[in-house]
């Protein structure tokens, strides 16, 4: 029997520097998602140092004690009352914001150890998890921009080499490896950008294909990562779809139908996560992959409502769709995780609050089936406003057309007589016409 192979722990320290302008609350929140983002990519936060500034350090982010705080920590001189702490080992330092190249090995050379600020942690999970072909295209682009310009200071780390040369093997006259480097990061991002536009030109074209055939009405759920879109897509569709509690556990869109089948026929799209201070490279290329969000009838503004910091979650999902062109899409908020915020009665309150605030949310939890199922009755609310009621005529001679109603009609009646069936149906005008038509009647 195969023995399973356990992955040993990996740890890290968060380090940050709150500015004047950044309120406790914000900050902390700040640092605490941070953690969830080391947790994703399966790191144990061990400690979080955290200091009080005006500014940034200009050469290594922290100040001069707390990058000497660090290094003791990370090379077990310092941080030794906890005994646990002389056999771990302390791979890299998670910094809570975007530091430049040179701030970056600065900070590696006096702590001992790697650094990744809050951009690289992004992009390296986004890295992992992408599944598609469009996804991992659109995370490598990003990848290359933020590497971009920190092959100077790898250069650097790299001695002579980084130097100018004379022409040989591709290299143009004088162009030294930085130089090679970045040209064919600028080609290979210029390669990859015309793969992306093939790519949605062909998913523009299925989906249009698949609309006009089907006349599906598309709802995109769109929010915070974490907030539970996933959990809720899977209530909703029925569907088996990724579910997990970590940050960003969704990159690639997912659309399946609303369960059970409704009239008109709805998708529902699920997106990838929004998240404060997203890199603006990620926000571009990702921008395909929100496309779900522009084309849908209606989106579905998930906020985790057990969050003591959703307003801030509220504000970061706002502005994204503000940068896409969606802010103008009808849009219904769903706080979810009610039953994350404790009992009955403290869940009742809450839920209060939150309607008073926000008059046409929905207060629910994605594991309760009622629930869901007042959800889905708003969805249809929504798409069934603009349906008109009729009667169509199908004689006994033409029988084999009922399916035709039953897929394109809501059969609110049937009734027959000696000459056929007389059928009282909800739909949309179009459809309704068209089955006239095929019916070869007008009523």
């Amino acid at each position: 029997m195969q023995r399973e192979v356990q992955e040993q722990p990996r740890y890290a320290v968060v380090a940050a520097v709150q500015l004047p302008s950044v309120s406790d609350v914000e900050f902390e929140a700040s640092v605490s998602e941070l953690r969830e983002l080391a947790k994703t990519l399966g790191f144990t936060v061990v400690q979080t140092f955290m200091q009080k500034r005006t500014g940034f350090d200009t050469t290594a982010y922290l100040g001069v004690g707390k990058r000497q705080e660090i290094h003791d920590f990370v090379n077990y001189e310092g941080g030794g009352e906890d005994v646990t702490s002389c056999v771990r080992e302390i791979e890299v330092v998670l910094v809570d914001h975007e530091i430049s190249p040179s701030q970056a090995r600065n900070l590696e050379k006096e702590v001992g150890c790697q650094v990744m600020d809050r951009t690289m942690v992004i992009l390296e999970i986004f890295h992992r998890n992408a599944r598609s072909r469009a996804a991992r295209a659109q995370v490598e682009i990003a990848r290359l921009g933020y590497m971009a310009p920190r092959l100077r200071e790898m250069a650097k780390l790299a001695g002579p080499q980084g130097r100018q040369r004379s022409g040989t093997g591709g290299r143009g006259a004088g162009e030294s490896h930085t130089e090679l480097d970045r040209r064919k990061i600028r080609d290979r991002i210029a390669e990859l950008q015309l793969e992306i536009v093939a790519m949605d030109a062909e998913r523009k074209t299925q989906r249009a294909r698949r609309q006009e055939r089907q006349g599906l009405a598309g709802v995109a759920l769109v929010g915070y990562t974490n907030a539970g879109k996933s959990t809720l897509m899977r209530a909703l569709t029925g569907s088996e779809v990724l579910v997990a509690n970590k940050l960003f556990a969704t990159l690639d869109t997912t659309v399946r139908a609303l369960y059970p089948e409704s009239v008109p026929r709805v998708l529902v799209s699920d997106t990838v996560g929004f998240i404060k201070n997203l890199p603006h490279g990620l926000v571009a290329s990702f921008k395909s992959t929100l496309d779900e969000a522009l084309d849908a009838s209606l989106l579905l503004h998930v906020i985790d409502a057990s969050d003591p910091g959703f307003e801030r979650q509220l504000e970061v999902t706002d502005k994204v769709l503000a940068e896409i062109a969606a802010d103008d899409v009808p849009r219904l908020r769903i706080f979810n995780k009610i039953d994350h915020v404790g009992d009955a009665a403290v869940q009742a309150e809450c839920a209060a609050a939150l309607r008073a605030q926000y008059p046409d949310c929905v207060v629910m939890s994605a594991r309760r089936p009622d629930d869901v199922a007042t959800l889905r009755q708003k969805i249809l609310a929504f798409f069934q406003q603009n349906l008109i009621e009729t009667e169509l005529f199908l004689p006994w001679s033409a029988q084999q057309l009922r399916a035709g109603i039953y897929a394109n009609c809501e059969v609110l009646e049937e009734r027959a007589d000696a000459e056929g069936a007389f059928f009282r149906v909800r739909g949309e005008r179009d459809a309704l016409e068209g089955l006239r038509e095929q019916f070869g009647q007008v009523r």
